[in-house]
């Protein structure tokens, strides 16, 4: 069972509930039961947090909210996983406050997956934390190959740093603390990368910390659809013979759009977390939702929270905490 937050989407609660039936999981919907009419699970829960309200505060104060109520059924096993296509602050916060961190593990990451032609990208952290230390970018480095390993399926994913040059010398201190830990450890590490490589597949796994890692996400989301529309426009006011150029390369540049396209790959992963969390783009339609639920779902049968345990103990990247409380519950 997938625990869906219906609140907070652009297109309303409704679109959220089609996408998760489109899925073909089961779910477990936390919306407006008025607006839901005709699905089997729902839990009545009309109210939300606003993305401008504090989270943290939005959170405690409105228990009846639908991410609030959706994030402690995760907590109490009533669901397995949770989507939500709500603010990202009230989903970060309800679910880091139910469901709870990894034992040892300092802070969970947001950990976007970029849609390339050569097969998607992981760019983490993407928000979660905006100031972070050395410590913290080897965790995310850890999680992030074993999401990539245990979801995606990539065998042995290449995890590059992000920061101003390729050469070791380059970037903060954190940075080169992080790296100096990296090159030490065991993960397929390729060093640092820079902007660029975001977009050109250089590396399965790009780590940075959740200022640089938002910005530059939204960048790259801004550029590709600016160019797509800069091409669309130049076709269409270039006259007669380029309308009929374009018709004639209108396939292949539909599937080159649909590689091309965040609703496939589902949105974001809360990495860190003793169960799987979506965190799905608000413009989503019903399709990219059902992506969503489906990216939970493969988590959870992926077994990636026990696997990114196992990783991060192996390695030695967890916080000092009591013996044998890497447990992922409880």
């Amino acid at each position: 069972m997938i625990a869906v937050d219906c609140n907070g989407a652009d297109g309303g609660p409704a679109v959220v509930a089609e996408g998760a039936r489109r899925s073909g999981e089961q779910v477990l919907l936390f919306g407006p039961a008025a607006e839901l009419t005709g699905h089997e699970h729902v839990v009545d829960a009309p109210v939300r947090i606003l993305g401008d309200e504090e989270p943290v505060r939005g959170v405690r104060s409105k228990p009846e909210a639908s991410i609030v109520q959706a994030a402690k059924a995760v907590a109490d096993g009533r669901a397995e996983a949770l989507v939500s296509a709500g603010s990202t602050g009230p989903t970060l916060a309800a679910a880091t406050l139910s469901i709870k961190r990894l034992r040892g593990v300092h802070r969970p990451a947001i950990a976007a997956l970029l849609p390339l032609p050569t097969g998607p990208a992981l760019l983490l952290d993407a928000g979660a934390n905006t100031e972070v230390r050395p410590e913290h970018l080897v965790q995310f480095a850890y999680m992030g190959a074993a999401f990539m390993e245990a979801v995606v399926g990539t065998e042995r994913p290449r995890v590059g740093l992000l920061s101003v040059g390729s050469e070791a010398g380059k970037g903060t201190p954190d940075v080169l603390a992080a790296r100096e830990r990296l090159e030490q450890g065991d993960l397929n590490f390729a060093g640092n990368v820079e902007g660029f490589d975001l977009t050109a597949g250089t590396v399965d796994v790009i780590v940075t910390d959740g200022f640089t890692g938002n910005v530059a996400l939204k960048v790259a989301e801004g550029a590709s659809r600016t160019v797509r529309e800069a091409i669309r426009d130049r076709v269409r006011s270039a006259g007669p013979l380029a309308m009929l150029g374009g018709l004639l390369i209108r396939g292949p540049v539909g599937r080159l759009r649909a590689e091309f396209d965040p609703e496939r790959t589902g949105g974001a992963l809360l990495l860190g977390l003793r169960r799987p969390v979506v965190i799905a783009h608000g413009s989503f339609g019903p399709d990219g939702i059902a992506a969503a639920v489906s990216l939970a779902r493969r988590a959870v049968d992926e077994r990636m929270v026990e696997r990114t345990a196992g990783a991060l103990e192996r390695a030695g990247a967890l916080r000092s905490v009591p013996a044998g409380s890497v447990a992922t519950n409880g």
